[in-house]
């Protein structure tokens, strides 16, 4: 767990490092950035373009880093079955079949990718059809759905489009002020201070944004189940959430994706603030105190 909590954290601080030093590369070379409507405009265009980017390339990238194979025509029963129940479940949450795919993982886990809600991807591990019945594999086919019904892959990106441009944009709001008071308010070009600063504050700034963005990761989670209980029916979803309580471990999926999957990992205190999602056992409660009405009928979005 603290392993992939590192990774995430490396990736995400390198490259908000790498944004640092590209911007510091810019305004050496003399594009002015002290200008405050310079460096919204230059932040968001880093900020968003990056996630952007990302959402873009999401079902191209997933195909690659999981070897995953899209079933186009069904070569058995049981791809068969995958189909033709992501079939039901899109149309029934109003939107476009996403393309199904088979992945080889020995846990059991699934995930949803995609630029759009009608333009996606539902994949799910070797593991998954091996270790679940037909009815909780259902339920978690509910769940990738009910990911790209929500339009989850749209959100989380312009989440983190929005979190990128304010940490680059305080970070050098605080660095001038932080800088201004260590010089004596000299005039002039910054220093090399200047860059040190920023380049710090970029990084601590990135760590509390990054809990903002898994924060909004475990909430939209918490749909995703109750939009799995409506598609497939509660107590399929709950005995999904069961049966990989008892498999739990690392997930084997690229960091990419692993917020849209539907298993999760174990952590408490500060690690549980970078989760991105909720503990399994808070999931389960929670289905099984939800009204009746919100886990029948068709998916919310």
């Amino acid at each position: 767990m603290f392993k992939r909590i590192a990774l995430f954290l490396a990736t995400n601080l390198a490259v908000l490092a790498l944004l640092s030093i590209v911007m510091a590369l810019l305004q050496r070379a003399g594009i002015n950035l002290g200008n405050n409507g310079s460096l919204l405009v230059m932040a968001t265009v880093f900020g968003f373009g990056g996630s952007l980017i990302s959402l873009m390339t999401s079902k191209w990238i997933a195909k690659r880093s999981t070897g995953a194979h899209v079933i186009e025509q069904p070569r058995n029963e049981s791809e068969q079955w995958l189909v033709n129940t992501v079939r039901r479940q899109a149309e029934a949450a109003g939107i476009k079949m996403p393309e199904v795919a088979i992945y080889d993982g020995p846990e059991i886990n699934a995930f949803a990718t995609g630029p759009s809600r009608n333009n996606s991807l539902v994949a799910v591990s070797t593991g998954l059809l091996r270790a679940m019945n037909r009815d909780e594999a259902e339920a978690v086919l509910g769940h990738e759905v009910s990911h790209v019904a929500n339009g989850d892959m749209v959100t989380m990106a312009l989440i983190q489009g929005v979190l990128n441009t304010f940490v680059i944009v305080l970070a050098r709001v605080v660095g001038r002020v932080i800088d201004g008071y260590l010089s004596g308010n000299r005039e002039g070009s910054p220093g090399i201070g200047y860059y040190v600063i920023v380049f710090v504050l970029d990084m601590v700034f990135g760590l509390f944004a990054s809990m903002i963005a898994m924060w909004f990761s475990r909430h939209r989670e918490f749909r995703a189940d109750a939009g799995g209980a409506r598609l497939a029916g509660r107590d399929k979803m709950i005995s999904a959430l069961e049966r990989l309580s008892q498999t739990y471990g690392e997930s084997t999926l690229p960091k990419t994706v692993q917020a849209f999957g539907i298993s999760g990992a174990v952590g408490h205190g500060l690690r549980r603030l970078l989760m991105s999602h909720p503990p399994l056992e808070e999931r389960i409660q929670t289905l099984r105190n939800a009204p009746v009405e919100q886990v029948r009928g068709r998916v919310v979005t």
